[in-house]
């Protein structure tokens, strides 16, 4: 099968295009001019610098595949960039699926679980439940609509499935993305862990389910990939019992991220520049993204193991690659 892959170069895209190729597929990568020209370095696949908002661009592309797996977006865990967020992952979603829904190309759309509901910490949250929602920073906000305008183009007779992933851990994550939080807790010691928790899963695993919803994910429907639902205060003293780094020791009371997050909205303020932390990524870090993929397991055939040796293969990765002694 000829498959494209936008996104290709980030985390969850070049886990995936690394899946594809190992089932015998054809893969075509769309990258941004800018992109990590590494992370696709010794794979066998054709690349494209294409604008995903213009659809005289992708639809050419579309035209020549026989599937798009939609991986491409924009992660601002902030009150900053919503216009650009809404460029990239609304009007990107938005003119794919049009594409698709043209020539007749089925479309995987991965979503994220930060566009439903959070979980009480108590139960896991499935694919029907919206509300109440996360905060409403660029991110939550733009994949929210992102996955409106996707599901127009299914009621208008695109093939479309929504595919959402929690937290992601594991090798190739070139940005780095989720293992930001493994490399800070490498680089010194971090007392506290946000006092929240989440849905964590092998980034190889969420690519194979990723792969088996081609096949067997139904039109419209929406599946969550998630794996061990934990704490970050457990998840962090994973990490930092495979890096032999101290552990952190307790959770982060709620009104100290309440302060480091408004002392981050200060500086956005006054520099115009948001840091990290903000009271957008703090609010979301006290909050539980505990999710249920029992949907995923059962008509996809989705099969999450323990995180353990994701955290290791990410570390091992790390350190080949020299991430681990960046100070």
């Amino acid at each position: 099968m000829r498959v494209l892959v936008t996104g290709a170069t980030g985390f969850l895209g070049n886990n995936i295009v690394r899946a594809l190729l190992g089932d015998g597929h054809s893969v075509t990568a769309a990258k941004r001019i800018s992109s990590d020209p590494r992370t696709l370095d010794g794979l066998q696949v054709q690349t494209v610098d294409a604008n995903l908002t213009e659809l005289s661009q992708i639809g050419s592309v579309v035209g020549d595949v026989d599937l798009v797996i939609h991986a491409a977006a924009l992660i601002q865990l902030g009150w900053s960039r919503l216009s650009q967020s809404r460029t990239v992952n609304v009007q990107g979603t938005r003119t794919i699926a049009q594409a698709c829904r043209r020539h007749g190309v089925r479309m995987l759309h991965i979503s994220t679980v930060d566009a439903l509901a959070a979980s009480d910490g108590i139960t896991p949250v499935n694919e029907t439940q919206l509300e109440p929602a996360k905060p409403e920073c660029s991110y939550v906000i733009s994949k929210r609509e992102a996955e409106d305008v996707f599901l127009d183009e299914v009621a208008n007779g695109l093939d479309g499935v929504i595919l959402s992933p929690g937290f992601m851990v594991g090798p190739y994550d070139w940005r780095p993305s989720s293992g930001e939080m493994m490399l800070a807790i490498n680089k010194q010691w971090v007392p506290f862990a946000p006092a929240g928790g989440s849905s964590v899963a092998d980034v190889r695993d969420v690519a194979a389910g990723v792969i088996a919803a081609i096949e067997h994910g139904r039109c419209g429907e929406r599946y969550i990939l998630g794996g061990e639902n934990i704490s970050y205060l457990d998840l962090w003293q994973q990490m930092a019992t495979v890096m032999d780094r101290p552990k952190p020791k307790s959770v982060l009371p709620d009104w100290l991220a309440h302060t480091a997050g408004c002392c981050g909205d200060l500086v956005s303020k006054l520099t115009k520049n948001e840091p990290q932390i903000n009271s957008a990524a703090t609010s979301m870090g006290q909050m539980f993204h505990w999710y249920d993929s029992s949907k995923a397991k059962n008509e996809l055939g989705y099969q999450p193991q323990p995180i353990k040796t994701a955290v290791e293969d990410a570390w091992q990765w790390f350190q080949l690659h020299g991430y681990d002694r960046r100070r």
